[in-house]
């Protein structure tokens, strides 16, 4: 069946339909991971967008036990060439038939490098995935220049509280759209972890005294989450340490007083330089982000660059002044992507005390 991806400024993509058949438009993304496309359908961060994956082969080893949540959460899939014959010993399935499960649109065969410089060169606009051959363009502009992802943030978050058993450090997680990866990075080096649902109120995290507060990657704009703010700026007065990424860092920035903006086009794959300002040393990253801490208006009484993007020159984490508190913009977690920065959470342990 043939398929079409149209975008806000007029251009249309022909292409073939794959997973679900219904019609959806969202903000149009696009992801340079090689590998690890079920770690990108299954990290909440992209609630609210459709992606294009510009490695030009995905499905290639099918759907296996490697998902950061329970289900998908694009609204559309963008390939150039999806796999309907995979082999992997671990593999449970193909891509197509996890896309009808649960509802997902998408689109094959159509030129993702071509796409991918468009929204390089014009930015990150909007977009519709359709099977209409009628389509009218005139008629869904409206509904494309209207669209805007909202608070996303209430659509991912845990429902309830859940915990981790760990024998060492109790670390409270703040789930604004984690991925698995990262509670499992910190039970592994033996913490226990409590995972609370996005809105939960400081006094409540507070009032179980723990080692440590983790912040959670998440999707959408920053600037959504007012009443999350208002709740981190308690959490930042509260002296506990706290360890932040992607959302999180973006979220501890404005409750502080700095500001954020939207980039061009974004960072979202597993191949992305940040640079240590501490040591001079450049690590590899995971990223998925459309928003960026303004370090213009950052008060150095309150917080100092600590990492900046090597190929843009953007802020990609922060240390704040006479706080056990430091956020990072990048994926210290990875799946998928580089374990460069790994240690980052060993750093965090020690920050509460813990072995070296």
């Amino acid at each position: 069946m043939k398929a079409f991806l149209i975008l806000e400024d007029g251009t249309v993509f022909e292409g073939t339909s794959i997973g679900s058949t219904r019609e959806v438009v969202s903000e149009i993304v696009f992801n340079t991971s090689m590998t690890g496309y079920l770690e990108v359908l299954t990290d909440p961060s992209y609630a609210g967008q459709a992606v294009c994956m510009t490695y030009p082969l995905i499905g290639n080893y099918g759907i296996t036990d490697d998902m950061e949540s329970g289900r998908p959460w694009p609204d559309g899939f963008i390939v150039r060439e999806l796999s309907r014959i995979p082999s992997n010993f671990r593999c449970k399935g193909t891509i197509q038939d996890f896309l009808v499960k649960h509802d997902i649109p998408g689109i094959a065969g159509i030129d993702t490098r071509a796409l991918t410089k468009i929204l390089r060169d014009r930015g990150t606009m909007n977009g519709m995935i359709t099977t209409n051959e009628n389509f009218n363009f005139e008629e869904i502009k409206p509904k494309l220049q209207a669209y805007v992802t909202g608070d996303v943030v209430s659509k991912v978050t845990c429902s309830e509280k859940t915990v981790l058993k760990g024998a060492g450090k109790k670390v409270a997680l703040l789930d604004f759209g984690a991925k698995k990866n990262i509670a499992k990075s910190l039970n592994d080096r033996g913490c226990e972890v409590t995972i609370y649902p996005a809105h939960t109120k400081a006094e409540e995290i507070l009032k179980t005294n723990p080692d440590g507060i983790m912040l959670s990657n998440g999707p959408g704009d920053p600037k959504d989450c007012g009443p999350i703010i208002d709740e981190i700026r308690k959490l930042y007065e509260s002296d506990t340490p706290i360890f932040a990424i992607c959302l999180g860092h973006q979220l501890m920035a404005l409750a502080t007083g700095a500001d954020t903006h939207k980039l061009k086009y974004g960072h979202r794959g597993g191949n992305h330089p940040v640079k240590d300002l501490q040591t001079g040393r450049v690590y590899i990253s995971s990223q998925n982000h459309g928003y960026v801490v303004d370090t213009d208006k950052l008060d150095p009484k309150v917080a100092t660059p600590a990492f900046v993007n090597v190929n843009d020159g953007t802020n990609e984490g922060l240390k704040y002044t006479g706080k056990n508190i430091f956020t990072v913009q990048f994926h210290p977690e990875a799946c998928p992507g580089p374990q460069d920065s790994g240690y980052l959470f060993d750093r965090f342990i020690e920050m509460m005390g813990g072995a070296k």
